[in-house]
């Protein structure tokens, strides 16, 4: 008798409006510590980090619509430490607006791992000016780190074995 594996179906953590009431909070969050948004710049990482940057633009736009976040992406494939175990893939093209020189940057990612994805980021930023500083928002951070790296704006701590499988969108997220 031959036992075939089973690809159980993804399970739903947090539903679309889980995901907008972090998003809302995270925003805050940002504002509080930050006092205010004037001088931050939001750097959503290529590809999952983009869509929780722009996100998180519209709701500061709505806390402050006199200071206006500018959003950026940055793709990390060539600061990456495992270049040699893998290909470099490019995900996308990097677009930071204007000079890092002084602010406050928000780098945004989905999911934080084992943080060697943003290690590479803060070798990125190296290269578009010196922030005054750096913070780090994810919607979802699952643990199994590598490297001292800790968020400072959660959406949720998901704790997982290291062979799950997390995805994380506007729409949900789904753990596998």
């Amino acid at each position: 008798m031959t036992i075939e594996p089973r690809n159980p179906e993804p399970r739903v953590v947090l539903s679309a409006d889980d995901v907008r009431r972090a998003i809302t909070r995270i925003a805050h969050e940002i504002v509080e510590r930050n006092h205010g948004p004037a001088d931050l710049v939001l750097v959503g990482l290529q590809r999952g980090g983009v869509w929780l940057a722009e996100a998180l633009a519209g709701v500061l736009a709505g806390i402050d619509p006199a200071h206006p976040v500018p959003v950026g992406t940055l793709d990390v494939s060539f600061h990456r430490d495992d270049v040699g175990l893998r290909p470099i893939v490019p995900g996308s093209v990097t677009d930071i607006p204007g000079t890092l020189d002084g602010r406050t940057v928000i780098l945004t990612d989905d999911v934080l791992f084992t943080g060697r994805t943003v290690r590479a980021a803060l070798e990125a930023l190296n290269e578009y000016g010196r922030p005054r500083a750096v913070q780090l928002a994810v919607m979802v951070d699952r643990g199994h780190r590598e490297l001292p790296i800790r968020p400072d704006f959660v959406g949720k701590n998901l704790p997982t074995n290291r062979e799950e499988q997390v995805a994380a969108t506007a729409e949900g997220v789904t753990i596998k």
